[in-house]
């Protein structure tokens, strides 16, 4: 099995749940860190160097593949396009090169993105309308539609899931969530001020676990259909207010939040709730973790890392 990004937030958990079945080679990028895992070979695979990935391809030889790699900041499209579409488009294009060219028989799992639909306070499902409003979202149907003609054009056995929001222990601190947890335990350190800094608390957003997330893209790599869109969602919204609530609850210090301009998107849409009945007919998967579940192991992992960071 191979994995692409596996040193990435998504990546590591995916990698936990990959390597007790057998051998995994993680790509990493050239130049970033990565974490020891037992069971796990690591590449540093730029994939932007169509030469590079189709060696590096040939090296591993995988059945499997599960592409994560990619550029995942929604707000930060909006001043980096050409490197998210590089990221998540050419990168995407260069593998899938790579595949027809070597001719390897393997399944191809491409994570996409909810963010390609077009807004709507309906559930979403696999036939909603597409009309992405940021250059991520652009970026991601783009990609899709790389993988979904590998399939078409070329046999390659590729799908692709359109995964909404999910958080976890590890996400990194731009993302909302996991933002909040981080200041929280700086907060409770003593590191900082009790001033919680916040973009947009009304957004309602279909927010899953990354560990039952990386759970979908298991079940699918063993039986989603090749050439079908598959929603990774927990079926429910969550206010952002409600999360900052939940996370502020169980730290012991008074807290003030106040809104930071700075974390306001130029485009922010209000409900985003999907569908995963697809998913779940094909697969069986069901989300298993709650809201609480969530929350409770990234203020963990954060006053965790707080901690080691003071010594």
């Amino acid at each position: 099995m191979l994995v692409t990004g596996a040193a990435g937030f998504v990546g590591r958990h995916l990698l936990r749940a990959l390597t007790p079945a057998g051998p995994v080679v993680g790509w990493h990028r050239p130049g970033t860190s990565h974490p020891d895992v037992a069971g796990l070979t690591w590449a540093a695979v730029e994939l932007l160097d169509r030469s590079a990935v189709a060696a590096a391809l040939a090296a591993a030889a995988p059945t499997a593949i599960y592409h994560l790699a990619g550029v995942a900041h929604v707000g930060d499209s909006w001043t980096h396009a050409e490197e998210t579409f590089a990221g998540n488009v050419v990168g995407t294009s260069h593998l899938f090169d790579a595949v027809q060219t070597l001719g390897w028989p393997c399944r191809v799992l491409v994570t996409g993105s909810a963010t390609i639909y077009q807004p709507s306070t309906d559930a979403l499902t696999e036939e909603s309308a597409i009309a992405p409003n940021t250059p991520y979202g652009t970026s991601k149907l783009a990609q899709e539609m790389v993988a979904l003609a590998a399939w078409r054009d070329h046999g390659i056995p590729a799908l692709v899931t359109r995964s909404f929001n999910h958080i976890g222990p590890g996400q990194s601190p731009a993302f909302a969530a996991s933002g909040f947890a981080h200041q929280l335990a700086r907060i409770e350190a003593g590191l900082a001020p009790p001033v919680l800094s916040v973009g947009n608390l009304e957004a309602q957003r279909d927010i899953s676990d990354v560990r039952d997330t990386v759970r979908a893209y298991v079940a699918l790599m063993a039986s989603g259909r090749a050439g079908h869109r598959y929603n990774v969602c927990a079926g429910r919204t969550v206010a952002i207010r409600q999360v900052l609530d939940g996370l502020v609850a169980r730290v012991s210090i008074p807290v003030t939040v106040a809104t930071d301009p700075a974390r306001m998107r130029p485009a922010d849409t209000p409900v985003v709730l999907g569908s995963h009945a697809k998913l779940t007919a094909d697969t069986g998967w069901t989300p298993v973790l709650t809201l609480d579940d969530t929350l409770d192991a990234l203020l963990g992992y954060w006053r965790g890392e707080v901690r080691a960071s003071v010594g």
